[in-house]
């Protein structure tokens, strides 16, 4: 089959040269600074929303996926993250990827004001200027994927991340991509589904907990829809939970977060 992050990857260099032509980096980079300057950004910690949580569900806004298509194309930013927010979310993941995902960074800008909780742009990451775009529509951490950077970029794309008073998700996917794990990022996630294949196995996470780092804040991502398999993987050592499918394809997203975060 098809390795579909290969060809999300590539796309994605294409769409960051475009945005570049658009919005040159160095305008970029100096309306961040300036934000920055006037302390016009989010402190929230997402490492530290978890790590206080009992339940940790990062709630993902996904209104899309190369694997099912369109799962919510009417859903509405500036309603679903406020209603995760407001029914037990103990983070949020905005995917911004138009393509693949119908996402858009606009979608962090809209949220953003509706809720008080830390939020994750959901983004391939190859660039330092996605990572500045980040700082610019005020998301609090940014998800680096072991599986298409080198460790010199993520130690590079993280250093930079903390420069920007943001937090750093790792993904991980194997025992092949265990050393990235040195390189200073806040939490570390185990991806269950195959981004070649897009095939889930929430057994992953269980497989890979012995060798992630004890002192590491532990995310699951993905395949995730039962609260006994969250008690579990909390019993193992995870702290983040991620997930959107599992919502998104309810008539009222909020509502099934607020009862499967009653069933934990």
């Amino acid at each position: 089959m098809k390795d579909v992050l290969d060809e999300i990857v590539a796309w994605k260099r294409i769409e960051v040269a475009q945005q570049k032509e658009a919005v040159p980096a160095r305008d970029l980079y100096q309306e961040v600074e300036q934000m920055m300057a006037a302390d016009n950004y989010s402190k929230l910690s997402m490492r530290g929303s978890l790590a206080a949580s009992a339940s940790g569900i990062i709630a993902e806004f996904k209104r899309k996926s190369p694997s099912k298509g369109w799962i919510k194309e009417e859903g509405r930013p500036d309603i679903i993250p406020a209603s995760y927010a407001a029914n037990g979310a103990s983070a949020l993941s905005i995917l911004t990827d138009e393509k693949y995902f119908g996402g858009c960074m606009q979608f962090v800008e809209i949220a953003r004001p509706t809720v008080s909780i830390p939020i994750l742009r959901k983004e391939f990451i190859v660039d330092e200027y996605q990572v500045f775009q980040a700082r610019q529509i005020q998301a609090n951490a940014i998800l680096l994927i072991a599986a298409c950077l080198s460790k010199d970029e993520v130690k590079n794309l993280t250093r930079l991340a903390h420069e920007l008073k943001l937090e750093v998700l790792l993904e991980l996917h194997n025992e092949r991509e265990l050393d990235y794990c040195d390189l200073d990022a806040d939490m570390v996630g185990i991806n269950n589904r195959d981004l070649g294949c897009f095939v889930t196995d929430v057994q992953h996470s269980f497989d890979m907990i012995g060798r992630l780092p004890a002192d590491v804040l532990k995310v699951s991502e993905s395949g995730i829809g039962n609260p006994a398999v969250v008690r579990d993987l909390r019993m193992a050592g995870y702290r983040g939970f991620l997930m959107g499918e599992h919502f998104m394809k309810s008539a009222d997203p909020g509502a099934e977060l607020k009862k499967f975060v009653e069933q934990i």
